[in-house]
């Protein structure tokens, strides 16, 4: 496994098509969110790169899509086995380049990340199809499922690994070749997994990964005509592009995109497991997943309470170098983010919000080498009306704005009143209230006294402008599968 680079030396990394690496003349500068200097060079690849990855994926995918679901899958063991032997130097690059705390890396995204092969490489073997016996004409009907052919793939800078894995392994489980992006800003992890591919017995060309930035290899990826699907995960705004870019060319799409997620919490919710809970569905990662919770709903007579306690406890939650275990948050993706976050934290002020804690209120005490660094305390603002930007837009970062509510029918409406539809929280003892709450709450996945809590056999995905389809178990092998129907007269 290579080492990742220390704080005098730049990673040079390169593209990874048709089973070898191929060195590469342009790069980008990579940043440490945690120092704001330069460790790592990314390749800046464009069309000639996406054509040769798309030309080396579709000559591995006849054979590839020959071998058994059983064969296939004892590669993706193998793969998750090496990921899970090397689980510390993943989780350092990881932390480094994105931001995140040692401690998250070592702890979700690189478990995660082994756990998607494992999970991919079982659940292939026991989907099946649909048989109708039609006696009456004599005839049998059933269906068989096939590979697609070559899927082009583009993951996020917020969880590298755990996300680009999440798309790799059901799209080569169900016998696809793949040509992947990554996030110009997080590829270091892509690129050490690329180096154990073929000692997990990934045939060349099978997994190809080509760096660089969204109009450049991303654009010719979603816009190549030799690539029939595309699953990615981002923005809505980038979601807009790729769906007029792959139009032409009908292309299938599972984009799984931004969320503006409310936690509704009722005057009879345990409120010591409702404010751990709604600290950890703000905050984790910095903020920096499409599930944390940024709106959140409190019944009037318990609102006091949970606001004064809300904040005691994020008042304990550490925000500093992302090598210290001890912290809870690490650094923000860029400099450009860090201020993109501040401007909604501003913009809520000079709108007459009060901020609890946080930004503008709290100083971070850094370590002299972090000082440079992107980092930030988790906010709280309160007063901000529901028609701010700061409560209809994904600021996907450390701030979380309160609010008080007086009624199912009004919290229902206010927590709907968004473009977005990812996912909320209800908190209540009140089994039939959670039952009508969820209900009628437009998001993707609800949780109830409980956050994140997966199983990967279920459908993830959101609703209006957070997404298009479902992944998970079943549904990433339909949509990593072209279905036929077969009729035979007998």
């Amino acid at each position: 496994m290579p080492k990742t680079a220390d704080h005098r030396t730049h990673l040079v990394l390169e593209n990874y098509i048709g089973g070898k690496f191929v060195p590469f003349s342009r790069h980008i500068d990579s940043y440490d969110p945690s120092t704001g200097e330069v460790y790592c060079k990314v390749p800046d690849s464009g069309k000639d790169e996406v054509e040769l990855a798309v030309a080396a994926a579709k000559e591995a995918f006849p054979a590839w899509a020959a071998w058994s679901p059983s064969d296939r899958a004892q590669v993706l063991h193998k793969l998750a086995d090496l990921i899970e032997a090397h689980l510390e130097e993943f989780a350092q690059a990881e932390s480094r380049d994105q931001g995140k705390t040692i401690t998250f890396a070592r702890t979700v995204d690189i478990p995660r990340s082994v756990y998607n092969f494992r999970f991919f490489a079982t659940s292939v073997l026991h989907h099946t199809t649909e048989c109708s016996q039609q006696d009456h004409l004599s005839c049998i009907t059933y269906t068989i499922r096939s590979p697609v052919g070559v899927a082009g793939l583009i993951s996020p800078w917020n969880l590298p690994l755990y996300l680009l894995t999440w798309k790799i392994a059901p799209a080569i489980a169900a016998g696809n070749t793949v040509v992947a992006k990554p996030s110009e800003m997080t590829s270091v992890t892509a690129w050490m997994m690329c180096k154990l591919l073929e000692e997990a017995g990934v045939p060349p060309g099978v997994v190809n990964i080509v760096f660089g930035t969204g109009p450049g290899a991303g654009d010719a990826l979603v816009s190549h005509p030799e690539v029939p699907l595309i699953s990615f995960t981002g923005s809505t705004a980038t979601a807009q592009i790729i769906t007029e870019r792959s139009a032409p060319f009908c292309k299938r799409l599972s984009l799984e995109l931004g969320g503006k997620n409310p936690a509704v919490i009722f005057h009879d919710a345990d409120l010591e497991e409702c404010i751990q809970t709604t600290v950890r569905s703000s905050f984790s990662n910095q903020g920096e997943i499409c599930l944390c919770t940024s709106r959140i709903f409190v019944e009037r007579s318990l609102y006091p309470e949970f606001l004064k306690r809300f904040v005691a406890a994020i008042r304990l939650w550490k925000t500093g170098a992302p090598c210290d275990s001890g912290n809870n948050n690490g650094a923000l993706i860029s400099r450009e983010h860090l201020e993109k976050v501040r401007g909604y934290v501003k913009l809520a002020v000079s709108e007459g919000a009060q901020v609890h804690c946080g930004e503008g209120v709290d100083t971070l005490e850094l370590p002299d080498r972090h000082r440079g660094g992107y980092f930030m305390a988790p906010t709280v603002l309160t007063g901000v009306e529901d028609a701010s930007r700061c409560m209809q837009e994904e600021i996907f970062g450390p701030v979380t704005c309160v609010t008080p509510f007086d009624g199912e029918e009004e919290v229902i409406r206010r927590a709907n009143s968004v473009r977005y539809g990812l996912a909320a929280v209800v908190w209540s003892r009140d089994v039939s209230r959670v039952h009508r709450v969820t209900r009628c709450l437009q998001a993707g996945l609800v949780w109830s006294n409980c956050w994140l809590v997966r199983d990967l056999n279920m459908p993830f995905g959101g609703m209006k402008c957070s997404g298009v389809g479902r992944e998970g178990g079943r549904d990433s092998y339909h949509f990593f599968t072209e279905v036929k129907t077969i009729t035979v007269k007998h």
